[in-house]
């Protein structure tokens, strides 16, 4: 075999290659809001930054987790040879929530129990629903 058809013999393997891993890649997506539990930390400061109260809680919230479709392939018009498409799993649309934290203490670290202070509502933002996004897209 010549040095050019071994060459031309390579080439196919490796375009076979990435043909196989773009097969392979291309299984079906699965992008979706899952629920999971996070522990939530607020402070609550004076007007002259003193400590208030320190709340904590456990929270269910959603996140975004699952597989997108995304390839890279050889092409003669990109300076490094390929062409890459990374997709990501993200969020749609956020939700806003209320949340009420219940573990409140003084800054001494003495649990709070008067009705005003027991308990601290806190606003968050959730994913509701998650899409595949083109990588690095924030314009959205």
């Amino acid at each position: 075999m010549s040095f050019s058809n071994h060459n031309i013999a390579i080439s196919f393997c490796v375009l076979n290659l990435f043909l196989y891993v773009i097969v392979m890649i291309k299984a079906d997506e699965n992008c979706e809001s899952f629920p999971t539990e996070i522990h939530v930390t607020k402070e609550e400061y004076d007007e002259i930054g003193s400590l208030v109260r320190s709340c904590s809680g456990e929270v269910t919230v959603n996140k975004c987790e699952g597989i997108c479709n995304s390839q890279i392939q050889p092409s003669v018009v990109t300076v490094t040879g390929f062409l890459k498409e990374c997709f990501c799993c993200r969020e749609n649309y956020l939700r806003e929530r209320l949340i009420t934290l219940t573990h409140c203490y003084d800054p001494d670290g003495l649990r709070l129990e008067d009705e005003d202070h027991a308990t601290m509502e806190v606003r968050l933002r959730e994913p509701d629903e998650c899409k595949c996004y083109k990588c690095g897209d924030f314009s959205r």
